[in-house]
Formats: structure tokens, sequence, C-alpha cells
């Protein structure tokens, strides 16, 4: 019997979880509909939070697990009666990479350390997974460099011109009087999130999840990514 797989919102992400992603049978997916379903699903918010308060009631309801993709989001502060989910960022080797420097970023208290993060011009959200970087690091939000012009991501950051208007860029740098050690990370292509997503949902078909708030952090720890 097959899983539905729904997808909540109408931007970019949403368009293209419904048109690019994969899923292993018998998973398959469909935009959230009109009418809550009435079987027990699997949520995948990608949405502004319009529909988030029918979702939860939806969730709650059936025991569906919700995905929340949305940086900021209100749930991040719940205690839900539902499995849920929180995924600022869908990329499979970046989420290892956050999850290296979640364990490890205490070892380089006391360097001079720089983050830097690039995305498209008409990102104004906050950038969750910048704060999540710097917040391994020891750093303040306030110390992240934020680059949303054009010119400057081509010119400087290297940026191709194909994926100005979609992209995620980050560069830590790290260094004492004698070294400097940078490490940049690099998320472009015309579906970059599609396959990290179908492999997020995935994991959470093949779990049993409990009622509570799971960092994605926590799949990656226990080798489910």
């Amino acid at each position: 019997m097959n899983m539905q797989v729904f997808i909540v919102g109408s931007g970019k992400l949403a368009r293209e979880l419904l048109t690019e992603m994969c899923l292993p049978a018998p998973l398959e997916q469909a935009a959230w509909p009109a009418t809550p379903p009435a079987a027990r699903a699997i949520v995948v918010h990608a949405g502004s939070g319009r529909e988030l308060a029918e979702v939860v009631a939806f969730c709650e309801r059936s025991g569906s697990p919700l995905l929340e993709l949305s940086t900021g989001s209100a749930l991040e502060a719940q205690a839900p009666r539902y499995p849920l989910v929180l995924c600022p960022n869908t990329n499979i080797l970046m989420l290892k990479v956050m999850h290296m420097l979640s364990r490890c970023g205490g070892l380089f208290a006391g360097y001079a350390i720089g983050v830097t993060e690039s995305h498209q011009a008409s990102k104004t959200s906050v950038a969750g997974t910048a704060v999540d970087i710097a917040h391994s690091l020891g750093l303040a939000p306030a110390a992240i460099s934020s680059v949303r012009d054009p010119a400057v991501q081509q010119g400087e950051l290297g940026i191709e011109a194909a994926y100005l208007a979609r992209h995620a860029f980050h560069r830590i740098e790290i260094a004492d009087a004698a070294c400097r050690v940078r490490l940049e990370t690099r998320v472009t292509g015309d579906a970059p999130y599609a396959a990290g997503v179908a492999q997020i949902v995935a994991a959470v078909a093949a779990h049993p999840l409990e009622a509570r708030r799971y960092a994605i952090d926590e799949f990656i720890a226990n080798g489910w990514l």
C-alpha cells in the first residue's frame, strides 16, 4: 500500500520537490490537498506558513510526522504531540559538514574566525545554516558576513552567473599568526535539494519516531543519513 508524502507550499522549493523528487516505493509525493487527508501520511512543509495551523492539526490528529524545511519556523520553540523533524538544510553532504563542525568546532576557540554566507538576492529570511555554523564555532550571528550583491557574488565569490538566482555559499576561515584554513561549501543546480529531502523522507519512513521534536542533526548522528 502506498504511503502519501504531502508537499506543502507553492514556492521554488515546493515546486522542486513535487517535480524532481524521486521517492522509493511505496512512497509517493503529492501536493497538500485543499481538504486535509484522512489517513496517516508524511508531510513536508516548504511553504510560507499559511497552511501551517491546518498541517499541525492534521499531524496531531493522525500522528503523522512533519518535516519542517522553513528557517525560523514557529514550530522550532514548540513541544509537538507528533514527530516533528526540523530541517533548515536538506543537502546531505552539507548536513554532514555541519555535524562535523558541531562536534569539533570548540577546538578552534581562540583563533581568528570568519563566516561568510551568500544566497540569491531575493532571500530575506535568516540564513539558518550560517547561524548554525557560527554557533558551532562560538560566533554570534551578528559576526556573519552576508552577501546579496550579484556583482560581489560573481566577482569575489566565484558564483557562476547561471546560479546567481539560486545558490547557497558558505565560507569559513580560521587563522592564527602563521596559518590560515579555509573551508567553502557551494550548493547549486536546478534542483539542489530534492535528492536530500528524498533521503530524509525515506529515513522518516524507515524508523519509528517518537512524538517529539527532532533536529536533522540527530538523523546524521544516528547514521540514518
